[in-house]
């Protein structure tokens, strides 16, 4: 280990006081809601009625929140903290308080007696603070009651932020969990001489609720090895009950010495290599652009991934808490996990144990009459900016930008009439977002995330502006490698998820591709940052930040290559189940309205948006112009595809939300057209899915009016849709029409086989959809009986031929509306 400059018995006693400040303030925030300074003694009337929170981790997060504090003032950083064990909230909190900034965001905060039992008081009571580390928390970017995505939030948060240091703190807990596990790989993907760094701390405190944790209890010859295979260079500190505070704190502040000499060392090596600017100006150990010719982005010299450091920490669970309650051991032990004391308002020694066990911090040291903290107390917080719960990376709207978009019109879809021609939607959006990457090339705040499916997908388009971003071996015959890359790739969707998290939070910009079927894999993590946006709303100082975007393809529908296994529609339903206030979901139907509904989502703020779009050839429906339309009302009336007059009523309503159930509805109206000319058909397509329900129940809703006048009160709506079928008449349920409302979708009918064999399989096709609008329009199934009997010879007739053929059959394979509309 490198020798770091020498702690002085002044500089150790500063720190150990700031230390006792946060526990005395993390141990008050469980009890008290009287007497915060114990100016008197106390009594069972100074405790709260109900006692809830988390003691076992806070004092092992106090320790980190004061040596990141020295860290920062002693080495002019700009650093943030990632708190993955959220249940250590009230140690956060504190440190938010005792350095001022919450008394600067909250005026109900401030720093004295008052503002101090008002967060006692507040603390995980109804009406007031949640238990974690949610968005009430200055300094915090994640809710911390699901564990797991701390390392992953932080790599994000390092993405294009070469100044930034991010020091993500993960529980020893949390690191059991399959998408903690997997992140650890993402020092492999930072690259040092365009990114910020991330300090991992492993805080090992031994305990989970009520079992020990795993990492603690290997030898740490073992744990050292497998974070060595990771990519890390460990520097271990451990205190035990019986170690020295001053001990401690000597060997922690050499070890965070350490680490950032070691992270600024990779770094000027890695920059020394490149000429490429950060994003406002020239960066620290950088070599100055001398050719204004010269590529920005050229590959830097040989490459050289560095072994970033990391610290483990380990601390007794509940340190500094009672030692013993009722005669069974509690400090370092799973007891001290939430409440070591949980009697004190019945029961006399417990209060004692509480007076006594909040006296050893020797508050009077640390505050004065007023309830301030002493100048000792204070002696390591940061200034301004620059203090852990002010640092802007943490309320990441401050700093954010509007994206440079692309003019839509270059990119567009020439039409030339409806459905004439095809194209493959995503290709046609790759293309828009080149540009936007191009755009995006200096200041860099926009990046594409997904598992291995870029070129799959068909956005490889984007590699002519970006590569991929690969900090590790790369061979002669590997292609769109590169150290600067913006598009990550790696096959966790948890790790692109979180990834991207950290990355909006911190005032940036992105987008999500995947697989329909496995976004599932993330919908924890969505259901968790949807809350976290909701949450948001409610704290005046949060900043709107840059929307959460999905682009949901190699969808359901079209899955000619792997079959039932990537055939699950069902991730809308998750989030159309979350709030109202932040999710959207769209379904553009061709390639123009996928260009609009993508340029609007890249726009939004403090959402997240789902986009549902194929990326096999579809029919082009609508021009750019009408595009812009249709999605601006979010679902409409298509008259040309239709056969109602003008200012006329409906026989039915064949609806349709989804490039595939529109290609079946337009199918199905031509048939009817040629079948049943006089047959009044309205077609309406959805793009926004939310326009369904009520404007009392979403945002996006329709009133009641200008639903019925688009779907009518009482005539049969024939709808197609591109889930499950269930998840339209949830959002419909209010409306006149619902008793008329008949829905074909997705229903667990799948393999691997032809386009138009999944459609029949799930009773989506365009034959059916014939039979049902003559089943269900009044006096038609008698007068069309000869109809739906040659539309069921038609699906008989395909089970035979696509088993024999292989292939659709011909008039579905070789239709077009155009052939239609001639």
């Amino acid at each position: 280990m490198e020798l770091p400059a020498t702690l002085s018995d002044a500089e150790t006693a500063q720190l150990d006081a700031h230390w006792r400040a946060l526990n005395y303030l993390s141990a008050c925030q469980l009890y008290l809601r009287d007497n915060p300074l114990l100016r008197e003694p106390l009594r069972a009337e100074h405790i709260k009625p109900r006692l809830l929170g988390h003691w076992g981790s806070a004092p092992g997060l106090g320790l980190i929140y004061t040596h990141l504090n020295r860290a920062v003032r002693r080495h002019d950083l700009e650093a943030m903290c990632v708190w993955g064990p959220g249940h250590g909230a009230p140690a956060v909190l504190a440190g938010a308080w005792l350095e001022g900034t919450y008394g600067e965001l909250e005026p109900g905060r401030s720093r004295d007696a008052e503002g101090m039992l008002g967060l006692f008081r507040d603390f995980s009571q109804p009406g007031g603070l949640p238990s974690h580390t949610a968005p009430d928390v200055p300094g915090s970017i994640q809710e911390g009651g699901e564990l797991g995505y701390s390392l992953a939030h932080a790599y994000g948060a390092a993405f294009d932020n070469p100044r930034l240091l991010v020091c993500a703190v993960v529980g020893d807990g949390e690191a059991e969990t399959g998408p903690l596990a997997a992140a650890w790989h993402s020092g492999k993907f930072l690259d040092p001489a365009h990114d910020g760094a991330v300090l991992p701390v492993l805080h090992l405190n031994g305990y989970k609720i009520a079992n020990p944790t795993l990492l603690a209890r290997v030898p740490e010859d073992e744990l050292d090895a497998l974070l060595r295979g990771y990519g890390y260079d460990p520097l271990h500190v451990t205190a035990r009950p019986d170690t020295p505070h001053e001990e401690t704190h000597r060997a922690l502040a050499a070890a965070f010495d350490v680490a950032v000499e070691r992270i600024r060392r990779a770094q000027r090596e890695a920059r020394a290599r490149t000429t490429e600017p950060g994003p406002s100006g020239a960066r620290p150990g950088a070599a100055p652009e001398t050719d204004p010719e010269a590529d920005p982005y050229a590959e830097p010299g040989p490459a050289h991934r560095p072994r970033w450091p990391l610290l483990v920490l380990r601390t007794p669970k509940g340190w500094t808490g009672p030692a013993q309650v009722d005669g069974v051991p509690v400090e370092n032990t799973w007891r001290s996990h939430q409440v070591p004391l949980s009697g004190v308002r019945e029961d006399p020694e417990h209060l004692r144990q509480l007076e006594e066990w909040l006296r050893s911090y020797r508050p009077d040291e640390l505050f004065d009459a007023e309830g301030r903290p002493t100048g000792q107390a204070l002696a390591c917080v940061p200034e301004g900016g620059r203090r852990l719960g002010a640092v802007p990376h943490a309320n990441g709207g401050r700093l954010l930008r509007e994206l440079p978009l692309p003019e839509l019109e270059p990119h567009a879809v020439k039409t030339d009439g409806h459905g004439q021609t095809m194209h493959e939607p995503t290709r046609v959006l790759g293309e828009m977002l080149t540009e936007l990457f191009r755009a995006t090339r200096r200041r860099r705040d926009f990046r594409l995330f997904g598992p291995d499916e870029t070129a799959s997908n068909h956005l490889d388009g984007t590699f002519d502006a970006t590569p991929r971003g690969w900090q590790a071996h790369i061979l002669d015959t590997d292609e769109h490698l590169g150290r600067h890359g913006r598009v990550l790739e790696v096959l966790s969707e948890h790790m692109c998820q979180g990834w991207l998290e950290g990355y909006v939070l911190t005032g940036r910009h992105g987008l999500f591709a995947s697989y329909e079927a496995f976004a599932h894999i993330v919908a924890s993590m969505a259901g968790q940052h949807v809350k976290w946006l909701q949450s948001s709303r409610e704290v005046a100082w949060r900043r709107p930040l840059a929307s959460l975007n999905y682009l949901l393809t190699s969808h359901a529908w079209r899955q000619d290559h792997n079959g039932f296994s990537h055939q699950d529609p069902g991730f809308i339903d998750h989030i159309m189940n979350k709030s109202p206030q932040v999710v959207r979901v769209y379904l553009p139907p061709d390639a123009n309205t996928l260009l609009c509904v993508a340029d609007h989502a890249l726009r939004t703020r403090d959402t997240v948006n789902v986009v549902v779009a194929g990326k096999q050839p579809c029919f082009d429906w609508l021009s750019l112009d009408e595009a812009r339309g249709h999605c601006a009302r979010g679902l409409g009336v298509w008259e040309w595809a239709g056969t109602e007059e003008r200012g006329g009523e409906p026989d039915v309503v064949l609806a349709c939300a989804g490039d595939v159930p529109t290609q079946e509805t337009l199918a199905a109206a031509a048939l009817l057209r040629e079948h049943l000319p006089g047959l009044a058909v309205r077609v309406v397509n959805v793009v926004d899915i939310a326009r369904l329900m009520p404007r009392s129940e979403h945002p996006h809703g329709l009133p009641d009016a200008e639903f019925d006048a688009v779907f009518t009160r009482d005539k049969p709506v024939i709808f197609a849709y591109h889930g499950y079928p269930w998840l339209v008449h949830r959002l419909t349920y209010r409306r006149a029409v619902h008793g008329s409302l008949h829905v074909r979708g997705y229903k667990e009918m799948g393999s691997t086989t032809t386009p138009f064999d999944m459609v029949v399989r799930n009773d989506m096709d365009r034959y059916r959809l014939v039979m049902d609008v003559i089943d269900r329009t009044p006096g038609l199934s008698v007068r069309a009986t000869g109809v739906r009997q040659a539309m069921e010879d038609v699906r008989t007739r395909h089970h035979s031929w696509v088993r024999e053929h292989g292939t659709d059959l011909p008039e579905v394979a070789e239709w077009s509306w155009s052939a239609t509309s001639r």
